[in-house]
């Protein structure tokens, strides 16, 4: 069993957690904390993007600069080089672009959509004290609806219909960085772009394009991206990879919708193999009585199309909308956003969320894993949406109410030794999009995604016009960097 320790619930009663903040305007730091813009919607991550036009938006433009939305996925810190300037790869993932906040009028404009959408890979380098994000870096690209991918694994070929390459990355909702040196993008379920995009091309016509996890080297900007199709095709919320006792490729996946399962992917070879992810073994979580155990589910390409009918026949745990994954030392910690349902010992269905720790039991591809819930949302911590682990054993975990109850959503800090605060709390309208810490420990860096976006805002009536207030510019998802003392 998982010694039960303090960690969170014990966290979220300290006063600095208790009571959710009513929304404000603008975002707000803890105290002895700086904030410092690093990107904004809009703003050039390649070279040749030309200048932020949100009264004119065009596709060519949207696809050379940051997205709408924004949600951190991972920071990969290559070794020193030889001038010994610290730097960084970070990916964000770019999940959603509402019509209503995006461009001005009702009517909406998919080719701009499509290409604000996907993913950007910034590079990042600390000048002095402070870390920025390189203006036309080496390493920064846009993945987009444009983007040629390979696909590979057991679903290609006459019996689908794929061939070897497809078009386009729709819905990047999460991902994460992999202990052999790749990134890991999961596409959402793309059925709702695939309906706005419908009449650009019959590509878009066939759903079995789209909905897999991506993975690409983010080191080498000229690596074509590759659609694993092991790892099967859902609705995926997020990632999180690590390695086997014996060296084999591990990957978990949440399946983000209300009732979603947990899966884990363990390939077959050894994780340096490059094409280690095409093939293995496919599992879901099931309830055993510590914990989870794996089941695995049939193979072939129908099985891999629609794993959830497998997942269910095998009787597999539906999580309360599980979101966000953390590899923190020998956990796995899981982010469920909350919802309705009958309660059960890791979905205790308050409405408000709670975290989920699964203990790896010596090995991440053992068949048993020790598994509680770690907090039943409660206080200003509820619907948690993403969980970052921090370099001491604590948690980072954003929050996301969408928008709705007045109250502001933040990113809180958790120890290993209990004790939580927010140390950054989001502008109306927005949420939490993540966070992930510099190697040198100077900057903490997390995203305020889609501020304003409210019920009912729109592009002339935004809930806040943060961060410039300017009333000629709309709210912008803004990447910043938080530094001073501490709490990470």
């Amino acid at each position: 069993m998982i010694p039960r320790r303090p960690l969170l619930l014990a966290a979220l009663l300290a006063p600095a957690a208790a009571r959710a903040a009513a929304a404000s305007a603008e975002d707000s730091p803890a105290p002895g904390l700086t904030r410092e813009v690093l990107i904004r919607w809009g703003d050039r991550v390649a070279y040749d993007a030309p200048p932020f036009d949100p009264a004119h938006p065009a596709p060519e433009a949207a696809a050379a600069q940051f997205g709408w939305d924004g949600r951190i996925c991972a920071l990969v810190t290559p070794p020193l080089a030889a001038d010994g300037v610290p730097r960084a790869v970070l990916a964000v993932a770019h999940p959603t672009v509402d019509p209503a906040m995006a461009w001005p009028g009702p009517q909406d404009r998919p080719a701009v959509a499509a290409a604000m959408q996907g993913a950007s890979l910034l590079n990042l380098e600390r000048q002095g004290t402070r870390w920025v994000v390189v203006d036309g870096g080496y390493q920064s690209r846009r993945l987009d609806a444009g983007s040629l991918c390979r696909i590979s694994g057991p679903v290609t070929g006459p019996v689908t219909g794929l061939g070897e390459a497809v078009q386009g990355v729709l819905g990047v909702s999460g991902g994460c960085a992999t202990p052999w040196g790749s990134l890991l993008l999961t596409e959402d379920d793309p059925a709702d772009w695939m309906l706005r995009l419908r009449d650009l091309g019959p590509r878009f016509a066939e759903p079995r394009r789209f909905g897999w996890v991506v993975e690409l080297d983010p080191q080498d900007p000229a690596s074509l991206p590759v659609k694993r199709t092991a790892l099967a095709r859902f609705a995926h919320g997020d990632a999180a990879a690590a390695l086997s006792a014996d060296g084999r490729a591990v990957v978990f996946l949440t399946d983000r919708r209300p009732g979603g399962s947990l899966y884990r992917f363990v390939s077959s070879g050894p994780a340096t193999a490059a094409d280690a992810l095409d093939a293995g073994t496919l599992a879901v979580a099931t309830r055993s009585e510590t914990g989870i155990r794996w089941v695995p589910l049939p193979g072939g390409p129908e099985a891999l199309l629609q794993p959830q009918a497998a997942a269910s026949a095998a009787a597999a745990i539906g999580f309360d909308t599980p979101s966000g994954l953390a590899l923190a030392g020998a956990r796995l910690v899981l982010a469920c956003r909350g919802g309705t349902g009958t309660p059960d010992a890791l979905n205790p269905r308050t409405g408000d969320g709670h975290l989920v720790e699964i203990a790896s039991g010596g090995d991440w591809a053992s068949e048993g894993m020790p598994a509680r819930v770690l907090l039943a949302g409660q206080g200003a911590l509820v619907t948690p949406d993403t969980v970052t682990a921090g370099p001491d054993g604590g948690l980072w975990v954003g929050t996301d109410r969408q928008g709705r109850g007045g109250q502001a959503d933040a990113l809180f800090a958790v120890s290993a030794e209990g004790a939580a605060r927010p140390v950054y709390t989001v502008p109306r309208g927005g949420s939490a999009g993540g966070a992930a810490v510099t190697a040198d420990r100077g900057a903490l860096l997390t995203i305020a995604r889609t501020p304003g976006a409210g019920p009912g805002a729109t592009w002339a009536h935004p809930g806040t016009r943060w961060p410039q207030f300017d009333p000629a510019l709309p709210p912008r998802t803004t990447l910043v960097s938080l530094t001073g003392p501490r709490p990470w």
